[in-house]
């Protein structure tokens, strides 16, 4: 399982560097204090985290950062290795234990290069995993880097999908420690 972030977290601590660091803070502090979710509440990225705590209300800076951290470890659980999902995808060798792969990228990149067997989510993809999924299925998502699959996972959990996990890392880090005859690709906003 991924480390727990090592960054030195306090009141002088910019945004993007919590973000970067901690990837589900932006939904921890949403959903705990209401920021960042609209543009009312909205935080920039070089905003100190003292800074986006004073004008809410002064929330406590101590309090904040354990939420932030404690977010942070339940979301590690959220997460499923890469080698660990190869292993699962094997060992099911084509039967129903075969894991529900979900991919959040877009068509282009799934058409490029995908997980084998895996679906490009959408709506109408979402509305039948809701009607006839079973629960108790593994069903992995994933995108290109691991930015945006702990929230859909999170999303899924919190609709009684008890064994929905997040690829750490995205189907980057699977090519490069599951699978290095994948092919791995950047895309041209990425630094």
């Amino acid at each position: 399982m991924a480390e727990v972030a090592e960054i030195e977290l306090n009141a002088e601590t910019p945004m993007a560097e919590i973000l970067a660091n901690f990837p589900g803070a932006k939904r921890a502090l949403f959903a705990r204090y209401h920021i960042g979710g609209c543009q009312s509440c909205s935080y920039a990225d070089d905003e100190t985290l003292a800074a986006v705590c004073e004008r809410n209300e002064n929330l406590p800076i101590d309090e904040v950062i354990a939420h932030i951290r404690d977010s942070h470890e339940e979301d590690q659980k959220i997460l499923i290795e890469p080698a660990d999902l190869a292993e699962k995808i094997s060992a099911a060798n084509g039967t129903s234990d075969l894991p529900r792969l979900l991919d959040l990228r877009t068509r282009e990149e799934h058409e490029a290069v995908a997980l084998p067997n895996s679906e490009l989510f959408s709506n109408e993809l979402l509305q039948e995993i809701f009607g006839t999924e079973n629960k108790e299925r593994l069903i992995v998502l994933y995108d290109h880097t691991g930015d945006r699959c702990l929230d859909a996972a999170a999303y899924l959990l919190g609709h009684g999908f008890k064994n929905t996990r997040a690829l750490r890392g995205g189907i980057d880090a699977y090519a490069q420690e599951a699978n290095p005859e994948l092919p791995r690709y950047k895309l041209e906003f990425e630094e």
